[in-house]
């Protein structure tokens, strides 16, 4: 049986992970509160799990995607799913090349490091269902071909509640990709208040990267 040192492993667990706090602080530049968030976010980053956001608009779901993925050096592509958004819009699709008389791939916005499938529910299921082999397999079939995703691949989707307007429940099959749902709520009041301090200065802060990809890697 394989003896393990609980002390050193829990000691390398501690040294691997100090980069978490440096992103939490980073995030906190334009961020105020909504901690919850951010924490699940890297969670899905460091174990591969997907992460379903779901508030009212103007929680600060997307702007908390985009500078998570900025502060951990990561490819980041935005997808805003609307009602008329088609599959090939996101994985790609075969064009005809002209020059070399044959079909060519050509690869979706899909293929990065973090997509952010802003709005989710606000697109048919056909095209919702158009992640699937993507978030299961981290993988994408166009044509006759399949293509490996990048290393890390992660899908960070907002939601708005089915009670708004235009929007279309995710399928079963959808909903079991992700790993944890964060039901994102109202900022408390001191939180506003520092909200309505910091957007009635000129200063706009920047969120800068404090890790490199290879670093996430080998935290997972």
């Amino acid at each position: 049986m394989v003896q393990v040192d609980i002390l050193a492993l829990n000691e390398a667990i501690k040294q691997e992970s100090k980069f978490v706090e440096r992103v939490m602080t980073e995030v906190g530049k334009v961020i105020v509160g909504q901690k919850e968030m951010v924490e699940s976010i890297i969670m899905g980053l460091l174990t591969g799990g997907h992460v379903l956001l779901e508030g009212v608009p103007g929680l600060a779901k997307t702007l908390v995607i985009s500078s998570i993925g900025r502060a951990t050096s990561l490819q980041f592509q935005r997808i805003q799913f609307t009602p008329d958004l088609l599959p090939t819009d996101l994985i790609g699709t075969m064009i005809f090349n002209i020059k070399d008389h044959e079909f060519v791939p050509k690869k979706g916005p899909i293929f990065t490091n973090v997509v952010l499938a802003d709005e989710i529910n606000r697109a048919p299921a056909k095209v919702q269902s158009a992640l699937l082999e993507a978030m299961a397999e981290k993988q994408v079939t166009i044509g006759d071909e399949t293509y490996p995703l990048e290393k890390p691949f992660l899908v960070l989707a907002t939601q708005n509640p089915l009670e708004q307007e235009g929007t279309y429940p995710l399928p079963e099959a959808q909903l079991d990709r992700f790993m944890f749902k964060v039901i994102v709520t109202y900022p408390k009041k001191e939180e506003e208040a520092e909200i309505l301090e910091r957007m009635a200065t000129d200063h706009t802060p920047q969120v800068d990267p404090v890790i490199h990809r290879e670093d996430l890697l080998r935290a997972k």
